[in-house]
């Protein structure tokens, strides 16, 4: 059976678009007739076309990870109900609103129907389904708990989804605040500033230096703005292009780890996300070496990429998983400990889920503590420079009155 891609018009005369599996294209218009559409473009989508098109798809129908856990987490329920997985995969199509996710799913289902495994068929699709996905499925086809393995892997895209919410608001508000605060700083430099300082330097008299400094600044943002814009340009695609090589990300990692305030918040999203994702592979029967090539590609900062890569090595060599962990000092010490009992007692993957449960709520205190502290520095460096601008422009005022008095 293969799937057929149409454009068609509704009988209220509206265009649609979509997809349909049938044995050839004579049924596929039978059964688009039957729904009361109307074909005027129908063709098959061939599996050469199914590999050079999945990129597209998920760029111009960009596919969110809350789709991917929300389908994961029906499919569980209809496999744990009995129903067979080709017929569970067509009733999740129908629920699909997303018209990419849509076609690869029906892709993905006549890949099933043709005899290929569930996690073969989804990793022909890289950019929609992630290497630990893939092989959590395969593990679970492996076992005969699929269904199983599915409600754990929609538990864990929905941890990872609330985790990096979490984190994407705690930074709205101070992307925000200084937004709004470089804004209002640009437009008091270019248009107020100069109206105001005018009539000081008409005055041809020796201003006070805070105002000098202001009239100058004022000036050269008035008439240099676009090279403030091309610096910022420049500047960022430099470090684009830097951290874009080996060298460049790893001293951007390290950088991003050292940094104050937010170091200590960035280093716990990567070890809660390689204990949760560790853990979670473990639980479902990935052999460990497997698990820390997927681990080391969801880590997100090069530093503990190059230390599980190492830890791998070491493991492979008959090393015990904690030692080399412990030697390159990025994991905490209560960390190391955990894995070390969970190695001893042989609970490794609950004692994962434990420090990544742990890491998550210390995450959730540092977010909480850095929100309370950016406020009041935002607030006194709003104040300092407001300041410093009615400061300039009252002094010079107060030596007018002195004069005249």
């Amino acid at each position: 059976m293969a799937v057929y891609e149409y454009k068609a018009f509704n009988k209220k005369g509206k265009t649609v678009t979509g997809v349909i599996d049938a044995d050839s294209s004579q049924e596929a218009r039978i059964k688009l007739r039957e729904e009361d559409v109307f074909i005027t473009d129908l063709y098959e989508t061939t599996a050469v076309q199914e590999k050079k098109s999945s990129a597209n798809i998920v760029l111009f129908a960009r596919i969110r990870p809350i789709e991917i856990s929300v389908m994961t987490r029906q499919l569980s329920t209809l496999l744990n109900a009995g129903i067979p997985l080709v017929e569970a995969l067509s009733a999740v199509i129908d629920q699909i609103d997303n018209k990419g996710l849509k076609k690869i799913m029906s892709q993905v289902r006549e890949s099933v129907r043709e005899g290929m495994s569930f996690a073969d068929a989804l990793s022909r699709h890289p950019r929609a389904f992630s290497q630990l996905m893939v092989n959590m499925i395969r593990s679970g086809e492996s076992s005969g708990s699929l269904e199983i393995v599915l409600l754990r892997l929609a538990d864990f895209l929905e941890q990872q989804i609330e985790l990096k919410r979490k984190v994407g608001s705690a930074l709205i508000y101070p992307t925000v605040t200084i937004s709004i605060a470089l804004i209002v700083l640009l437009f008091l430099l270019v248009y107020v500033v100069p109206s105001v300082t005018q009539i000081f330097a008409d005055m041809k008299q020796t201003l006070p230096l805070p105002t000098a400094i202001l009239i100058a600044v004022s000036r050269f943002t008035q008439n240099y703005w676009w090279l403030f814009l091309l610096s910022a340009i420049a500047v960022f695609s430099g470090i684009k292009a830097y951290t874009k090589t080996d060298d460049g990300r790893i001293h951007f990692d390290r950088l991003k780890l050292k940094m104050p305030l937010f170091g200590s918040l960035i280093r716990k999203i990567a070890i809660a996300r390689f204990s949760r994702t560790l853990g979670t592979l473990l639980k479902n029967g990935v052999p460990l070496l497997n698990a820390l090539d997927i681990v080391k590609n969801v880590v997100g900062n090069k530093i503990l990429e190059q230390t599980i890569e190492d830890a791998r090595t070491h493991i492979g060599e008959g090393s015990t998983i904690h030692d080399p962990l412990k030697r390159s000092g990025v994991f905490p010490p209560i960390v190391i400990h955990m894995i070390f009992v969970g190695e001893k007692s042989g609970t490794l993957e609950e004692m994962l889920n434990k420090v990544a449960d742990t890491t998550d709520n210390e995450i959730n205190s540092v977010i909480n503590t850095l929100t309370s502290l950016l406020e009041p520095i935002m607030i006194v460096g709003l104040a300092l420079v407001v300041g410093f601008i009615v400061l300039s422009i009252l002094l010079p005022i107060f030596e007018i009155n002195q004069l005249i008095r």
